[in-house]
C-alpha cells in the first residue's frame, strides 16, 4: 500500500475530533468539546459532521448536533441529507489536514478505507466534502468477477418483459438481467477477447460499459463503498485511487491527473424478450453466481425504485423532470462540456431522433422495448423503421440496425457512439449546465 513516513503532521485538531469518535470517556468527550468549541472555525463543519454521523443519537452526538446548530445558526438535528445540503451549497473550506482525518474516520469500518484519502488531499479533483459512505465496506456490494453464462435456452428464469443490459464486443453477445446486477453493481470479465468492467450504479440508474486496458495499463476496478453525488466510486485495487462511475478516471488518489480516463463501450438496456429477438445467439448471467440473494424480478432496491425519494441526497436537484425520470445521457469524448440529456419519454414517441452536438450530427435510434441508442448518421437522415431491424432514409434507401452499426446494402457503415441510460437527478448533478431535451 502506502509507506507510513508519508502521512501528515497531524495537529491536535484532528485528534480531538479522531477522540471524540472513539472514547467513551465522558471528561475526555467534554474536554474535546470544549476545545472544538474555543478554537472553532469554518473548516470544522464537515469534521462536526462527519464525526455526528456515525455518534448518531449518542451522548457526543447531542453534544455535536448542539454546537453545530449554534456555530451555523441551522436548525437540522439529526437530518443529515440537510446538513449536507447545507455545507455543499457553500465554498469548499478544509482543514489542511482533513484527508487525514478522512481516512482515519473511516478506517473503523473497514481498513481498507484508511488507503482512499491518506495524504491526497492535494490530488482530489472532485470535493472531499462530498464524498459519502455509502454504507457497505470495500466490495460489500461484491462485483461478478468472471461470471457464469448459459445460452439463451437455458434462461428458465426470465420472462420475456425482464429488464436486461445488454452488450456486443467483437462478436460476442451478452445478457446481464437487471435483476441480478443490481444485487452486484459491477462485473468484470473478457468479453469478445477484451478485458471490460460493467458498472450499475442502482442509485443514479446509470449501467456503463468500460474497457480496462489504458495505454498498456490493465485496471482491476472494485466498487470502493463511497459515493459522490449520490453515484458510486469505484477504486482499482493497486493504487486505491477513487474513480468516477461516470467518466472512467481517477478522481482521488495517486492516479489523479495521470491522463487516464477508460473508453467507453456500447451499453443498451432493453428487454429479455426484445434483446433474445434481436440475438438468438446471446449468451446470459447463470443465477449460480456463488452469492446467495434473492434474484427475484423487482426485488432488489424495490423501496428506491417505487418512489422519487433519493437514497442520498446531492447539492441540488433540479425539477424539470422528475428525480427518476430516465434520460439517455450523451457526452461526447470530443465535446466533454456539451453533455445532453433527452427524456426517454420523448424518445420512446419519437423513436428516429435527430440530434447536433456542435458539428456532430448523431440519431438516436429506439426499439419497440423502449432500447435506445445512439449512432453517428451524418448527413444521412432517416425517416422511418421497416420492420424492427431495417431503417429507411429520406432517399428511400434501405439500412440495417446492428449493435455496433447500422449498414446499407453498398456496405456503407454508420457506427453506435456509447451513450447510457441515467436517473435525471444524477446526471444533472454530474453535470449541472447539461442540455436537457424533453
Amino acid at each position: 500500500m502506502f509507506a507510513q513516513d508519508k502521512l501528515p503532521e497531524v495537529t491536535s485538531d484532528i485528534n480531538l475530533f479522531l477522540t471524540l469518535a472513539s472514547t467513551s470517556d465522558k471528561a475526555v468527550q467534554d474536554y474535546n468539546i470544549s476545545k472544538i468549541t474555543k478554537k472553532w472555525n469554518t473548516s470544522f463543519e464537515i469534521m462536526t459532521l462527519e464525526v455526528m454521523y456515525f455518534a448518531y443519537n449518542t451522548r457526543v452526538g447531542v453534544k455535536l448536533v448542539t454546537l453545530l446548530e449554534k456555530k451555523t445558526g441551522q436548525h437540522f438535528g439529526f437530518d443529515f441529507n440537510a446538513w449536507y445540503s447545507y455545507l455543499w451549497n457553500k465554498s469548499e473550506v478544509l482543514h489542511p489536514d482533513y484527508a487525514y482525518f478522512k481516512s482515519q474516520l473511516h478506517k473503523s469500518l473497514d481498513p481498507k478505507f484508511e488507503y482512499y484519502f491518506q495524504g491526497y488531499q492535494s490530488t482530489s479533483n472532485i470535493r472531499m466534502d462530498e464524498i459519502r459512505w455509502g454504507g457497505v465496506v470495500q466490495d460489500g456490494i461484491p462485483p461478478l468477477r468472471n461470471p457464469e453464462m448459459i445460452d439463451a435456452d437455458q434462461a428458465d428464469y426470465l420472462e420475456d418483459d425482464h429488464i436486461i443490459f445488454g452488450i456486443a464486443v467483437n462478436g460476442d453477445v451478452r445478457a446481464y438481467p437487471k435483476r441480478i446486477l443490481a444485487w452486484h453493481e459491477m462485473f468484470t470479465d473478457t468479453v469478445g477477447d477484451l478485458s471490460v468492467t460493467g458498472v450499475y450504479c442502482t442509485l443514479c440508474g446509470t449501467v456503463i460499459l468500460y474497457k480496462n486496458l489504458h495505454k498498456g495499463t490493465t485496471y482491476e476496478l472494485g466498487t470502493s463503498g463511497f459515493l459522490y453525488r449520490s453515484n458510486k466510486l469505484m477504486y482499482d485495487k493497486k493504487t486505491q485511487s477513487l474513480w468516477s462511475t461516470l467518466e472512467g478516471k481517477p478522481v482521488v488518489g495517486p492516479l489523479v491527473n495521470k491522463g487516464i480516463a477508460l473508453d467507453y463501450l456500447s451499453v443498451v438496456t432493453t428487454t429479455w424478450g426484445e434483446w433474445k429477438r434481436l440475438h438468438p445467439e446471446t449468451t446470459v448471467l447463470s443465477l449460480q453466481t456463488g452469492h446467495d440473494r434473492n434474484y427475484g424480478e423487482g426485488v432488489a432496491y424495490k423501496d428506491y425504485f417505487k418512489d422519487d425519494v433519493l437514497m442520498f441526497n446531492v447539492p441540488t436537484t433540479n425539477k424539470k423532470l422528475k428525480n427518476k425520470q430516465s434520460v439517455f445521457a450523451v457526452r461526447l469524448a470530443q465535446y466533454p462540456y456539451d453533455p445532453v440529456a433527452i427524456s426517454t419519454n420523448l424518445l420512446e414517441k419519437k423513436r428516429i431522433f435527430n440530434l447536433v452536438i456542435k458539428d456532430q450530427k448523431l440519431t438516436v435510434i429506439t426499439d419497440r422495448s423502449g432500447g435506445n441508442r445512439l449512432y453517428n448518421t451524418g448527413d444521412i437522415v432517416f425517416k422511418k423503421h421497416v420492420g424492427t431491424t431495417q431503417l429507411l432514409d429520406e432517399n428511400n434507401v434501405l439500412w440495417i440496425l446492428y449493435e455496433d452499426f447500422i449498414e446499407n446494402d453498398q456496405g456503407e457503415r454508420l457506427l453506435r457512439v456509447p451513450a447510457f441510460n441515467a436517473f435525471w437527478f444524477g446526471w444533472q448533478a454530474a453535470y449541472p449546465d447539461t442540455k436537457l431535451i424533453k
